[in-house]
Parts: structure tokens; sequence; C-alpha cells
């Protein structure tokens, strides 16, 4: 089992989006199983042909989403990142509803605007 990622250095997107979507996607997968130990940001920049403060900032990303751990010296690995991925979207759209309901928008409305947002984030 091994990494696979690929840079477009002529995408719009920027190389550490592109790093941080891919693993994200290998891990929601199971491509990339929890506990899969990922390669440091030196040894995986240096295959990328990246800055290491590119793959740092994936990483960092990775991390604050709930996909990967960093256990100190011993590594940064993939996590159950399934159940903190939904925990984040349940509180995400707890404060979304709040906020339309405030707004006193109906419900059609308040799911309109998700569906065109999510349209939007999917490109679809």
């Amino acid at each position: 089992m091994t990494l696979n990622i690929t840079i477009d250095s002529g995408a719009a997107v920027a190389p550490y989006e592109q790093l941080r979507a891919q693993i994200s996607e290998q891990a929601r997968s199971g491509a990339l199983p929890v506990g899969y130990r990922l390669p440091t940001v030196r040894g995986l920049a240096e295959d990328l042909g990246l800055a290491a403060n590119t793959v740092a900032k994936a990483y960092r990303a990775l991390e604050a989403d709930g996909v990967i751990e960093t256990r100190g010296r011993n590594g940064t690995f993939v996590a159950a990142a399934g159940d903190a991925a939904e925990r984040q979207a349940a509180v995400a759209a707890a404060a979304f509803a709040d906020q339309v309901h405030r707004l006193g928008l109906s419900q059609a409305a308040a799911l309109s605007a998700v569906r065109d947002a999510l349209r939007a984030a999917y490109g679809g």
C-alpha cells in the first residue's frame, strides 16, 4: 500500500490543496487505511518536488480536519477520519441552521442555499 499523489503544476488549484484533497480522499475511501504512516514532510516534499512548507501546510490542514494525526517523533498517521469529518459537518450544519433561523429564512430557502453552495464547491 502506497501513497499515490500527483501534483499538476499547471492547475488552478494550489499544490498544497491538491495534496490535501488527494490524501483526504484516499483516507476516506480506505485506499490509505487508518494507522497508515505517511511520509515525513521533507521526504514527501522531495518525492513530489515541492517545498517542505507546502507539504507542511497540507499536513496541518489535514490534521485540523481530523484526517491525519501527528504522534510526535513517531510520525504522522491516517486517523479515523470519517467520524471526525462527520462531527465537523454536524457542527457546521447546526450553526447554519441557527443562522438561517435567526435570519427568518424558510427551510426551503435554507436547503436551496445549501444545494447552491454544494454545487459550487463540487463543481456541478
